[in-house]
């Protein structure tokens, strides 16, 4: 099936999809014109609406009555959409390896060598969380 920009099969978010997402992530639910007032863009009210009525039917947003509004919250974490993401690069352009992903980014210098060496300790299960901040 064809992948096109306006709406992946893998529910990879767009990035005004995205934008938004970090709008509700960040900050909470809702409704629309709050939503627009906190994105960075300039976007029209109905664009807002519209964007928010996609991603309540791609299940990325849940919406609830609030008096005569709709109040919309995320129903997938930062996480979880995060790793759809990343699996989607890992398809898409590296023929689902991992590790031509992981050389792609040292070989463009994406990475350096501390981050790198965090790296190994992680996936060998030596590095914690609390370490990263």
């Amino acid at each position: 099936m064809p992948l096109s920009a306006r709406g992946r099969s893998s529910g990879v978010l767009t990035p005004l999809e995205l934008q938004i997402m970090q709008v509700l992530w960040d900050g909470g639910p809702g409704t629309v014109a709050a939503v627009q007032e906190r994105l960075d863009a300039d976007l029209a009210y109905t664009t807002v609406q519209t964007m928010l009525n996609v991603l309540l039917r791609k299940k990325k947003v849940r919406r609830t009555q609030e008096g005569r509004a709709f109040s919309y919250q995320a129903a997938v974490s930062r996480d979880g959409a995060t790793k759809a993401a990343l699996s989607d690069l890992v398809s898409r352009m590296f023929g689902g390896s991992p590790e031509a992903l992981l050389m792609a980014l040292v070989n463009t210098q994406q990475l350096t060598p501390e981050q790198l060496a965090r790296a190994q300790r992680l996936a060998a299960g030596e590095d914690s969380e609390e370490e990263a901040k």
